[in-house]
């Protein structure tokens, strides 16, 4: 990771907006997860400013739609290259 990505925890941890701005991330919401809520799945998402991806799925999202998965990190990889 270039040193100029490179956040100290205290502030990524403490919900400095500068992190959002230099650390992009992506997330996928499986929106019939019974073990971590849709609401909770979203607040943490917003939270860290994720580019966001919402799939009618439960918490083995990866087994159901692998394809969704699959696409989501290859946008991720897109998108920071």
């Amino acid at each position: 990771m270039p040193r100029a990505r490179r956040i100290p925890f205290a502030d990524a941890a403490a919900g400095n907006k500068n992190v959002k701005a230099l650390v992009p991330s992506w997330n996928l919401v499986a929106t019939q997860d019974l073990n971590i809520p849709a609401k909770a799945q979203d607040f943490m998402a917003e939270r860290a400013g994720s580019h966001t991806v919402k799939v009618k799925a439960s918490h083995a999202v990866s087994v159901s739609h692998p394809g969704k998965v699959t696409d989501l990190i290859e946008e991720a990889a897109r998108t920071v290259r």
